[in-house]
């Protein structure tokens, strides 16, 4: 009876959908290291994601298409120049089908912040993308510490909070006064 009850309850919670998350093929889960990628640059040159190693990342997922996207651009270009933002580097991924429409885009909000377009789903399926904007935290040696879907104020004190905690940056303490 247990085990009727138990198949019941697992076939209810996926048809309903609660606390089961659907995975995008091949994605890299919290904890684990990315996989090499070549990024094919929109204002800048391409680039493999390793060489992104030995420094905290932040990598954004946009589109140019999506209105919450557009909105949190603004507040990672602030936070990467940022005294904070000198401990990581900040970059963006975009899933737009036309890099014409990303680079429209990017010469629009004047965005001084490397950015990538996604190739055949790559990186949208390994960094698990079904959602935008999708923020990455991603240690030094490329682990994927946290994943945030949804718009933020990334220069805000909550999300500047997060980021500190997450990749354990210390806040600076005030020298002492010499007499």
């Amino acid at each position: 009876m247990r085990a009727a009850f138990a198949a019941v309850a697992l076939v209810l919670g996926l048809v309903t959908g609660s606390s089961v998350q659907a995975q995008t093929p091949g994605e890299v889960a919290v904890g684990s290291v990315l996989r090499e990628a070549t990024m094919r640059g929109l204002n800048g040159p391409d680039q493999k994601l390793s060489a992104f190693r030995g420094k905290p990342l932040i990598i954004n997922v946009w589109a140019s298409w999506c209105p919450p996207c557009i909105a949190e651009m603004g507040s990672l270009e602030r936070l990467a120049w940022s005294e904070l933002g000198e401990q990581f580097t900040v970059i963006g991924i975009s899933t737009d089908d036309h890099p014409e429409a990303a680079k429209g885009f990017l010469r629009k909000s004047k965005a001084t912040l490397n950015h990538y377009i996604d190739r055949q789903l790559e990186l949208e399926n390994m960094l698990g993308a079904n959602r935008l904007p999708l923020t990455l935290l991603v240690d030094a040696k490329g682990r994927v510490l946290s994943k945030i879907v949804g718009a933020r104020e990334w220069d805000g004190p909550q999300a500047m909070a997060l980021i500190r905690s997450t990749f354990r940056i210390q806040t600076a303490t005030p020298s002492l006064l010499k007499k």
